[in-house]
């Protein structure tokens, strides 16, 4: 594979929607025109990253396809035993969302007026046994394949923490997922965490200050603009959900294109500086789907999904595979202007 690129990933969080990642993911692994240097990810990004890790010291690339296939359907076998699933309505419209699910509204009201130290007094977490079965975290620490990045957010301190190398654990992998609505904080070393999504979504920087590729490729799947006005409950409060977990994403962009303009102008050395290239793969055809969807783990949804985070990854690849290594497929200026 003597034309292939190095590049580092950094994988956003959004529960089912975690499965279009995995199809980008898959692949990746598939075309091995990449080499994957690093993974930064924060929630379903982090659980993707453990479990290619994983997968990729046990077995080289098709051991970390295999390996996230059987994470994904262990994940929606699980989910066969939850209440939450959808109306007959949504079935029979072939809508993927909750939101006209009795037992989904249920609980989105339950979540409202009660902590999950109140209505999951015993903090009963499937995801945790599915990561706990599916990755080696023995495995994760010897990947030598590449280097991970895990994001929580510190409920004491508010401030980021990034785990990496032997900090990654399974504490530190349900910490960067854990949404404070419905999970129980998770305490590690005296500290509780949130998911780390509030935080960095998932955070840029570890990447190029602990690596020597200047590449990164955002997997983008939760949108930054919405033309569209919220005017419900649900939706105001899942639009301010998505600006909250962009918004440092956001500021790192930023950062990013103010460095690289300083670089361009020589205003700073290229010796002391990186240049960061940004690429960006995104989920553009998961705008229209309701944030409800996000806790559907259908396997047909989540298939659905993956297929789509394949056939946008081939795209993507087959139309930037030259810029890689050279410049940015995204114009951040135009970003912010």
């Amino acid at each position: 594979m003597a034309d292939h690129k190095r590049i580092n990933l950094a994988l956003q969080g959004g529960g089912a929607h975690g499965a279009f990642t995995w199809g980008v993911l898959d692949q990746f692994l598939e075309d091995r025109r990449l080499k994957i240097d690093a993974i930064s990810g924060t929630s379903a990004g982090a659980m993707n990253a453990v479990v290619l890790a994983s997968g990729m010291e046990a077995g080289g690339e098709e051991g970390a396809r295999e390996s996230l296939d059987a994470f994904w359907h262990e994940v929606s076998e699980r989910s066969r035993f939850s209440p939450i699933h959808r109306s007959v309505f949504d079935v029979l419209m072939g809508q993927w969302s909750l939101d006209n699910s009795p037992s989904y509204l249920l609980f989105d009201l339950m979540s409202r007026f009660a902590s999950p130290y109140e209505f999951n007094p015993l903090n009963i977490n499937p995801l945790r046994e599915v990561v706990d079965e599916i990755v080696d975290f023995e495995r994760v620490h010897k990947c030598s394949d590449l280097s991970l990045f895990i994001s929580a957010t510190n409920v004491y301190t508010g401030k980021i923490r990034v785990f990496e190398e032997d900090e990654v654990t399974l504490d530190a992998v349900m910490a960067s997922a854990c949404l404070p609505q419905i999970f129980q904080a998770v305490e590690i070393e005296g500290e509780p965490y949130w998911d780390g999504g509030y935080m960095g979504n998932p955070p840029l920087y570890p990447l190029f200050y602990n690596t020597e590729t200047p590449d990164v490729l955002l997997v983008q799947i939760n949108p930054i603009e919405r033309r569209q006005l919220p005017k419900t409950a649900r939706e105001i409060a899942n639009r301010l959900n998505e600006i909250t977990f962009n918004s440092t994403l956001m500021r790192e962009l930023r950062a990013i294109d103010f460095v690289t303009r300083l670089i361009e102008d020589g205003k700073l050395s290229r010796q002391d500086y990186m240049k960061v290239h940004m690429h960006r793969i995104s989920a553009i055809e998961l705008m229209p789907l309701q944030a409800s969807s996000k806790m559907n783990a259908e396997w047909a949804f989540l298939n659905d999904l993956k297929e789509l985070g394949r056939r946008t990854a081939k795209d993507w690849l087959d139309a930037n595979f030259d810029s890689i290594g050279e410049r940015s497929t995204i114009d951040l200026r135009s970003e912010f202007e």
